[in-house]
Formats: structure tokens, C-alpha cells, sequence
């Protein structure tokens, strides 16, 4: 008895153990989604870890799937940023990406000199008082923040558009 599987479209495989199987784009698109989910490269998942002097840190957020992995993992760093614009007369406030950081401890020294490529910035910063100053599109604010143990210290910056 020949037993095939029959699709569409697709490559026919036959292999030791008996009948030829026709594969459809479906069965491999399904595959494929499986392994890729199984790497860890699912959807909404946080960007790869980047650092800078020693520290680490993540940058992006677009999007419901990027903004939600932001919030769930901004528990486990002690310091989280968020960027947004002001539009005149009020209203919702998108976010923003490309904003410039420099971020200086208490002594003043930079800890970190790093680009925000998304509207979500955590970093591992160790206990301290630091200085936060945040430029986007050539305008510059600037924020203390104080980064305690077993916390997230939180800050929002905003510019007028």
C-alpha cells in the first residue's frame, strides 16, 4: 500500500522507511516556525544584551509584542528609561527612538555613552546616584536618578514636538 501526503505546492522526500511524502510549503512554514520558536527567537521576545563599560544593558520596544517584553523584564533591571514626544495641544504621547544617552555617576564620570535605538532603555546599573542626560533631536534633558539595591528606579523623558 503506497500511503502520500499531498499538498499544493512542495517537494516530494522519500526516505528508508518506505512510502514518498509530499511536503507542502505549509508543513515546512510550520517546521520552520517551530524551530525558530524554539531558539528562543519568538515574537515580543527582548533584543539581544549589549554592554557598555562593563554594564549591561537593552534597547528597543516597538510595538505592542516589544513593549509588553519591556515592562515584564523592567522588574529585573535597576534602572528603566522610557522616551516619549509631547505633541502640542496634548493628546498621546508616541514614543520616541534615537535618543542619546549619557549617563554620569556622582563623581561625574560617564558610566555610559550609548544610543537608545528604541522608546525602552534597562540597564544594570549597580547601586548609586547618577545623572541621566537624554538627547533627541538635538535637544537635551537631563535627570537625577538614584538606582537601589533589589529596585528599579524609573524615569520618563519627554520632549515638546
Amino acid at each position: 500500500m503506497d500511503h502520500r501526503f499531498r499538498a499544493a505546492s512542495g517537494t516530494t522526500t522519500r526516505d528508508s522507511r518506505g512510502p514518498s511524502i509530499r511536503l507542502g510549503a505549509a508543513a515546512l512554514l510550520i517546521g520552520a516556525a517551530g524551530l525558530f520558536a524554539a531558539t528562543g527567537h519568538t515574537q515580543g521576545a527582548l533584543p539581544a544584551v549589549q554592554s557598555a563599560g562593563g554594564i549591561e544593558y537593552v534597547t528597543g520596544g516597538f510595538g505592542a509584542d516589544g513593549s509588553e517584553a519591556f515592562k515584564q523584564a523592567e522588574s529585573s533591571y535597576p534602572l528603566a528609561l522610557t522616551f516619549a514626544e509631547e505633541p502640542e495641544g496634548g493628546g498621546s504621547r508616541p514614543y520616541v527612538a534615537d535618543v542619546r544617552l549619557v549617563i554620569k555617576d556622582k563623581d561625574g564620570s560617564v558610566v555610559m555613552d550609548v544610543p537608545s535605538v528604541g522608546p525602552f532603555f534597562l540597564a544594570r546599573l549597580e547601586p548609586g546616584e547618577y545623572t541621566i542626560e537624554a538627547s533627541y533631536k538635538g535637544k537635551a534633558q537631563s535627570q537625577q536618578v538614584s538606582v537601589k539595591e533589589g529596585g528599579t528606579a524609573k524615569k520618563g523623558f519627554a520632549w515638546k514636538s
